[in-house]
């Protein structure tokens, strides 16, 4: 019998596997795609040297999770690299907007927003450790006091209006971009959230890019795991708990639906499930292309993150697309988030040759090309970037979630950011990891603190299953931040 078995391999999956294999239990994980990662795939999709990031390409949340930051990427060859600026909004017929990572240059070029930039942001970055230990804790113990101070004087007002007090279209479209990264209708308090975190962290520990594109990371964290002891089994799919083998413990990197799919659960609980809500879809658009792409202004050339939203792309048209989206209606000209990996890692173009990444927010389970849709919000602001197409691809969001089964209806967050959902997912319970089964936890972004790769929904889960079994209790497990020996072993 082996201590433990963990399904899915994406990064809280891994996380999951790594921090309990860290505590010394002997730890299997099954994963049903060819390949580890889930969120962290890449591949070479048109040319055999550029490799494209399947989901996830940008990791604001890398160098401040405390578990990402156990892993110690650099020292294994992964280096997370920045762009001079985190992230761009351009605006059709004016000088874009730039969140440069040094937060006096984005407030100079603010004008008459730059004193109302400075005051939201550098609060924040001064309480940066307190903000992230409250945005990635289980959001059931008592929330730091320093961060809910911080944060207590700035939501309300992002809650109330776009863009919150910032006056200008470039400070507001710049704040609005950051707050779509949750994927629902705007303004709302999850999205807020969102905006304050994500936002402050372009200021202080970037936006990086993992050299050589996300599946890197991935790979360091299997080697991690295999080296102490843990196997990876690829090509398993999982259809019912009993095709498992037998073990004390089970966590699941898993959506909500497909935990119901393939477990004993008892009824009340599924039916807890059953009203979890699951948010719009992202349709995703790859392009393979000659050259850098022909910016209106070339600045934004300097940022490998860029928004685009609305036909002008002003913050109250880019609210507006992302409420329609939210509502279940197609927008005609929808929120898109394009990366450019080689504005920060240059070697990720080979020969001329670079990788263009976009998603477009959608209806849930929309089944629209988004091709069409990305490269018109493309050409708005760089025009003659279809010229520069050597290959594409589009992915329907109903297709995103055939690739990856945690993605229901395209929704890469693994349910609607709401307040509610965002405090109390998958349902409300003091342990929200632990299910009705003996020895059984869920430990996808369904879990708290949800969506983006920082492996603590993982890490979490790992230890509420460790404190409740008895055999670890001589046991220490190494908290997120803490390198352990058995690592450089």
């Amino acid at each position: 019998m082996t201590d433990a078995v963990v399904v899915g391999s994406g990064p809280n999956g891994l996380a999951a596997a790594l921090t309990l294999a860290r505590a010394g239990l002997r730890v299997e994980v099954f994963e049903a795609h060819e390949r580890i990662g889930g969120g962290l795939r890449s591949e070479p999709l048109f040319d055999s040297e550029v490799l494209h990031d399947i989901c996830a390409a940008v990791h604001p949340m890398a160098p401040v999770s405390p578990f990402m930051r156990s892993l110690d990427l650099e020292a294994h060859g992964v280096a997370l690299l920045h762009s001079p600026a985190a992230y761009g909004h351009p605006l059709k017929g004016r000088p874009a907007a730039l969140a440069w990572r040094d937060l006096d240059a984005t407030c100079a070029e603010l004008g008459e927003d730059g004193r109302r930039w400075r005051r939201l942001m550098l609060p924040l970055m001064e309480r940066s450790a307190d903000v992230v230990e409250l945005m990635l804790s289980t959001q059931r113990t008592p929330p730091n006091p320093r961060a809910v101070a911080v944060l207590a004087g700035r939501l309300p007002a992002q809650v109330l209006r776009t863009g919150g007090p910032l006056r200008t279209d470039a400070a507001r479209a710049l704040l609005t971009g950051v707050a779509a990264h949750g994927i629902g209708r705007l303004p709302s308090p999850a999205a807020a959230a969102v905006a304050l975190l994500l936002g402050h962290l372009a200021h202080a520990t970037g936006w990086p890019i993992p050299r050589g594109g996300s599946q890197a990371v991935a790979a360091v964290m299997a080697a991690h795991l295999e080296r102490l002891g843990g196997r990876i089994h690829t090509g398993v799919r999982v259809d019912s708990l009993r095709d498992l083998p037998a073990r004390h413990f089970t966590l699941l990197d898993v959506s909500p639906r497909e935990l119901a799919r393939i477990a004993p659960l008892p009824s009340g609980y599924l039916r807890a499930l059953s009203r979890y809500r699951y948010g719009p879809g992202a349709a995703k658009a790859d392009f393979l292309v000659d050259g850098p792409i022909p910016w209106s202004d070339p600045r934004l050339s300097r940022t490998a993150t860029i928004h685009l939203g609305g036909a002008h792309g002003t913050a109250s048209e880019l609210a507006r697309a992302e409420t329609v989206t939210a509502r279940g209606l197609r927008s005609p000209h929808p929120y898109v988030i394009v990366v450019d990996p080689a504005a920060a890692d240059p070697a990720r173009a080979v020969r001329g040759r670079r990788p263009v990444w976009a998603y477009a927010h959608v209806p849930h389970g929309d089944t629209r090309d988004p091709l069409p849709v990305i490269r018109a919000a493309l050409e708005r602001h760089a025009p003659g970037f279809t010229d520069t197409v050597l290959a594409e691809r589009g992915v329907t969001a109903a297709r995103l979630a055939a690739y990856n089964a945690n993605y229901v209806g395209g929704d890469i967050a693994s349910g609607a950011m709401t307040l509610w959902q965002t405090l109390a997912r998958p349902v409300p319970r003091w342990n929200p990891y632990r299910t009705p089964l003996p020895g059984t936890y869920l430990c996808s972004s369904a879990t708290p603190p949800g969506p983006s790769v920082h492996g603590m929904c993982g890490y979490h889960a790992a230890r509420a299953a460790l404190r409740e079994w008895p055999e670890t209790a001589r046991t220490t497990p190494a908290r997120p931040d803490q390198r352990t020996r058995m690592l450089e072993g």
